[in-house]
């Protein structure tokens, strides 16, 4: 397998099991060389509060076992709402992702509505959400430069970097040397009514180097020719495909591949 086939990837928790060597052999079935991992595939907090390292140790090794690689982690929480030992966990995680293989961590920039990390609020887009959020990425960022690991952010309507141009804010303000990069998701950078070049294009402008993961989903809703052109401009990055049942996981999979 080599070329776009071999940067495929899909969310672990797509094949919710109980045990990792049954998460990896359903990626492997699905035809996947790539999972981005989060503990919720097994029943367990995103966190990894209270998992023990050797259950990292056995899920790498799981997924070796099948030939799969875990490009990426994810350390999702509401970074400017977070929970008392919401930074101290996802420093933990950080600090041991290179077991399970990973290079990328990737991270919720948060909202202040405190039921859903994923949902919009006012408040977001004030100076001291901004403050806030950098002042929580501050001790992740030290754990990733620790580790050797990329903390990956992902613009999301619904939290503080929104957009691309709030991503790029946050890159030329954490500078070049800091271990944080992009996770491109065009669905997420659209709103109803968007012109999808224009605002795509930018992003791909903006953000381009520094894309360290790609996420792939609403193939229905998106110039489907538009995202696979701006892909080729991105480095050679996984893409990893999200929010699709576990019954259409090889389908999405075998169509993404003949598209190429």
């Amino acid at each position: 397998m080599s070329g776009f086939a071999a940067r495929l990837g899909i969310f672990a928790k797509t094949f919710v099991r109980q045990r990792p060597v049954e998460v990896a052999a359903a990626v492997k079935a699905a035809g996947y060389p790539l999972a981005h991992w989060n503990f919720a595939a097994i029943g367990l907090p995103t966190l990894a509060s209270g998992v023990d390292d050797a259950v990292f140790v056995a899920v790498r090794a799981a997924f070796d076992a099948e030939g799969l690689r875990i490009p990426s982690v994810s350390a999702t929480f509401n970074a400017i709402e977070p929970g008392p030992h919401d930074v101290h966990r996802a420093v933990r995680l950080i600090g041991l992702a290179p077991l399970l293989g990973a290079d990328v961590v990737t991270l919720c920039t948060g909202t202040r509505d405190r039921t859903n990390m994923w949902r919009a609020h006012p408040a977001n887009g004030s100076a001291r959400a901004w403050r806030d959020l950098r002042a929580t990425l501050d001790p992740l960022l030290s754990a990733a430069d620790a580790a050797g690991v990329v903390l990956g952010v992902e613009p999301e309507a619904g939290n503080v970097v929104r957009d691309a141009a709030a991503a790029a804010r946050l890159l030329a303000e954490l500078g070049d040397d800091a271990p944080a990069g992009i996770v491109f998701d065009p669905a997420n950078l659209l709103h109803p009514g968007a012109d999808q070049r224009q605002v795509l294009t930018e992003a791909i402008d903006l953000l381009g180097p520094r894309v360290v993961s790609t996420h792939v989903k609403d193939l229905g809703t998106l110039d489907r020719d538009l995202v696979l052109r701006l892909l080729d401009r991105l480095p050679a990055v996984p893409v990893i495909v999200q929010d699709v049942a576990e019954h259409d996981a090889a389908a999405v999979r075998a169509h993404l591949v003949a598209t190429r």
